[in-house]
C-alpha cells in the first residue's frame, strides 16, 4: 500500500520514526526525486526531500495509517 503524507517539520519526521519504530512491518517513504528511507531511521528521513508531498510504503496498510497519524496531529 501507498499513502501520500505532507511533512512540515522536523517534530513529525520525529513522530513518523516514532510510530514506524512500534510497528513489526518494514516501512519506507519515498520522496519525488526518487530517494527512498527506511521510517524507522531518523537519519535516512533527514535526507529526504520535504518541499514536496512523500510516499509512506508498506505491505501492510494498519501500519501505513498508524505512521500517517503522525502529519495529522
Amino acid at each position: 500500500m501507498v499513502k501520500q503524507i505532507n511533512v512540515k517539520n522536523l517534530s513529525q519526521v520525529k513522530e513518523i520514526v516514532k510510530m514506524a519504530s512500534r510497528c513489526d512491518d518494514e516501512i519506507g517513504v519515498h520522496d519525488e526525486a526518487g530517494a527512498i528511507a527506511d521510517a524507522k531511521s531518523i537519519l535516512g528521513l533527514m535526507r529526504l526531500d520535504y518541499t514536496k508531498p512523500v510516499r509512506l510504503v508498506s505491505e501492510n496498510a494498519s501500519a501505513i495509517e498508524y505512521v500517517a497519524k503522525a502529519v495529522r496531529s
